[in-house]
């Protein structure tokens, strides 16, 4: 009896690298391949690889030695970023069969295959600024999780001048909306009732569509029978329509939270950044949500130390981030990528300033989190438990309400991916305290939203 191949996946980055990471394992699994731990044997490793920044390319070369290393007999395929801007670098690596860029993947277990009788190491990988097509890999089930991601685009058109993922990931294709709305469906019929819309630059979704926006498509979306939350992963600024403005506020089901990416709050940052806004144009479209969507949690990302932002320009930001209310931020130190025209600017920040400004921005994070889920104490909130945990000694189920406050509570394992009904007891930074009250129907909890 012929024995059962075995692949083992790491991915590295965002959450699209790991959405496209779901998709090649369907492909395995189809081929009748079983899934192991990465720190196992595997007879086929595929590492899906981050370039965000050196740091991510680094990472990456440590996860394929470590394959190599696990089974020097193994297939070791490495795709993603990283594989698309540097495949020469990546073959050089000594037992690395495979590279295959941000297409092609589809064909990934047939190169694997080849590769795994000839052994020749080679690599599938063309120019992406080329690709106009979406590469439509259904995921229909995710291990182990309890909100459902569904990929609709791929690719950036905005070409900010400190990121590499144009170059990496392409222009915007978007995902056909017939495939979309399929997709959500059999999510649905799999249990899920959350589902998150996610892309390189999930806002731009429908660019190169012929009058089909991210709006229409949020609207067809909503007429899914049994889909209670649509969450939208991120939508710029610049992208915010007064279609778009008129749809979220007459939804159902699309979440309170919006991540609007604000980088700099100060415009001549923004305007070298090449950002497609100014701070009072960002300020205007805050509002107009807000008025949308009362209690909207907004999250943010913000960049420190880009070169030229002066001690004034981030006091400028610190003023402006407070003035928002944001619910949470991320943040970053700028950093240098080849290939990106800031990485050649000459008013480079000294990186002892930039962990200064970061340290400074995270503790103001903290203070708006506190801020803003205060506001919900003793509220009744629908969560949908994700996670156990053990906290002072006792076990509590942690899941995100629609408005991405973070809440522990006590219950069954059985209600994992399940709408509850959690009355808050006690707000925090990192995650709040509930009762569990019920466990809710879809008409309760839009209810509890309206």
């Amino acid at each position: 009896m012929e024995r059962t191949q075995t692949v083992a996946f790491h991915t590295l980055g965002c959450k699209v690298n790991y959405y496209d990471t779901e998709s090649i394992w369907q492909l395995f699994s189809a081929r009748g391949y079983e899934q192991v731990d990465f720190e196992q044997q595997a007879d086929v490793y595929v590492i899906n690889t981050c370039t965000v920044t050196h740091e991510g390319d680094r990472k990456s070369r440590q996860m394929i030695r470590r394959a190599v290393r696990n089974n020097p007999d193994a297939v070791v395929v490495v795709t993603g970023c990283y594989a698309q801007m540097a495949p020469g670098e990546i073959l050089g690596i000594d037992g690395v069969d495979l590279v295959v860029g941000n297409q092609f993947r589809s064909q990934m277990v047939d190169m694997v295959e080849k590769v795994s009788i000839e052994r020749q190491p080679f690599s599938a990988v063309a120019p992406i600024l080329a690709q106009k097509e979406f590469e439509d890999l259904d995921v229909p089930m995710f291990k182990e999780r309890t909100r459902a991601s569904l990929k609709i685009e791929d690719g950036c058109n905005h070409f900010c001048t400190f990121c590499i993922i144009p170059y990496a990931r392409g222009l915007v294709r978007s995902r056909k909306p017939d495939s979309v709305l399929a997709q959500a469906r059999r999510l649905v019929d799999a249990g899920y009732y959350e589902i998150v819309l996610t892309g390189i630059h999930t806002g731009g979704y429908g660019e190169d569509l012929d009058g089909y926006t991210l709006a229409k498509l949020l609207l067809d979306l909503e007429k899914v029978d049994g889909l209670h939350r649509i969450r939208i992963s991120s939508i710029e600024a610049s992208e915010i329509t007064d279609e778009f403005i008129d749809v979220i506020g007459r939804s159902n089901k699309v979440c309170r939270h919006l991540h609007i990416p604000l980088q700099a709050g100060h415009s001549e940052v923004l305007r070298k950044m090449n950002r497609h806004y100014t701070i009072e144009e960002y300020a205007y479209q805050l509002d107009r949500v807000r008025y949308a969507l009362p209690e909207l949690a907004i999250t943010s990302d913000v960049i420190v130390g880009f070169p030229g932002e002066t001690d004034a320009y981030f006091e400028t930001t610190v003023d402006f981030i407070r003035q928002q209310k944001f619910s949470e931020l991320h943040v970053f130190p700028y950093s240098k990528r080849v290939g990106t025209p800031a990485a050649k600017f000459v008013d480079q920040i000294d990186h002892a300033v930039k962990e200064n400004r970061v340290t400074r921005l995270i503790a103001l994070s903290k203070e708006l989190s506190r801020d803003y889920h205060s506001h919900f104490s003793g509220r009744m909130l629908p969560v949908i438990p994700e996670e156990k945990k053990w906290i002072n000694g006792q076990e509590y189920l942690i899941g995100h309400a629609d408005n991405y406050m973070k809440i522990a509570f006590t219950g069954s394992e059985a209600l994992h991916g399940e709408i509850c009904n959690v009355q808050v007891t006690d707000t925090g930074t990192e995650f709040s305290m509930g009762v569990l009250q019920s466990v809710l129907t879809q008409n309760e909890e839009l209810a509890c939203n309206s």
